[in-house]
């Protein structure tokens, strides 16, 4: 396969579900997992391989153990050199920046550090959350967030599925209208706020100040940015699109126009969700999904 047909993607934390990292404990990959604990003081391994659902949720646990188990992958799989575009989504981005050599290792476990934490204290002071609506469309999420006041649009994730912040009381009340608004279900996410919505604006000044302490540099691979979509090769740009993202909605859909024909995709996480989302918006793409050591043969071919 051509160099700049490869394509690595990285999960955000609702990728997560407890076990997740037991397969990969005795890889020598997890090394990853282990260096990330050390340097944030915080028991990575447990929260992978023994963590409970509750304790997997919290905002900072959660970022943390999604970027750290995501990397893992990515050692293993020994492609990151390969690869001629590289994007995640929502936290997966902060994976895909360090993944690219555009910010180092120990500075990008810093940002996500930060931003779970700046995200944490903004849910904790604006509690919130998001919902999934299936059906419908962008028009008609759109309207409910005029209609019920407090809603925002979060991830636009494919044909489908629109996924919308807001307060609790606003998605009861988006969750009961629903299907009068357009949609065929509207399905709660087990998150810990309303992420890229107008409510984490509070945790954009401490993340501004780690992004502007961090040095980025050239990538190699081409990175495509959540907020609209298009490849970014200027490192200058970054530290705003990531800033952006915080309170603007991921607009996966558009991430994965702008791949190229025919391309291969690495999933580096568990569960597959981005490798479901990128099959109802390209059937030109293969999707592989590496969650556990005995997948990675399924990489045989792609280099």
């Amino acid at each position: 396969m051509a160099h700049g047909e490869l394509v690595a993607a990285f999960p955000g934390q609702g990728s997560l579900a407890p076990g997740v990292g037991a397969p990969w404990l005795h890889h020598v990959a997890f090394d990853a997992v282990l260096s990330v604990a050390e340097a944030t003081g915080t028991d990575l391994a447990g929260l992978l391989v023994d963590g409970t659902e509750d304790e997997l949720v919290s905002t900072r646990n959660a970022q943390l153990a999604t970027f750290a188990l995501s990397l893992c992958i990515l050692d293993a799989t020994g492609i990151a050199e390969q690869c001629g575009w590289m994007l995640g989504h929502s936290l997966g981005e902060y994976t895909a920046v360090v993944a690219s050599s555009m910010v180092s290792r120990a500075e990008g476990v810093r940002l996500v550090d930060a931003r779970g934490t700046a995200m944490l204290e903004a849910s904790s002071a604006q509690p919130g959350g998001l919902v999934a609506l299936i059906g419908g469309d962008a028009a008609a999420a759109s309207a409910a967030c005029e209609l019920i006041p407090g809603l925002a649009v979060a991830n636009h994730n494919g044909p489908g599925q629109i996924v919308i912040g807001g307060p609790d009381g606003a998605l009861d009340e988006l969750g009961a209208r629903a299907k009068e608004l357009g949609f065929r279900r509207a399905i709660p996410l087990r998150v810990g706020g309303a992420f890229h919505t107008p409510l984490m604006a509070p945790a954009a000044m401490p993340l501004r100040a780690a992004l502007d302490s961090t040095t980025f540099s050239a990538a190699r691979a081409t990175l495509v940015a959540n907020v609209d979509g298009a490849a970014h090769p200027d490192p200058a740009d970054w530290p705003r699109l990531l800033e952006r993202q915080l309170t603007e909605p991921v607009n996966w859909e558009r991430c994965i126009s702008t791949l190229p024909l025919g391309a291969t995709v690495v999933e580096c996480g568990p569960g597959g969700v981005l490798a479901g989302l990128i099959r109802r918006i390209r059937d030109d793409l293969r999707c592989v999904v590496i969650s556990a050591p005995q997948d990675l043969d399924q990489l045989e071919g792609t280099s």
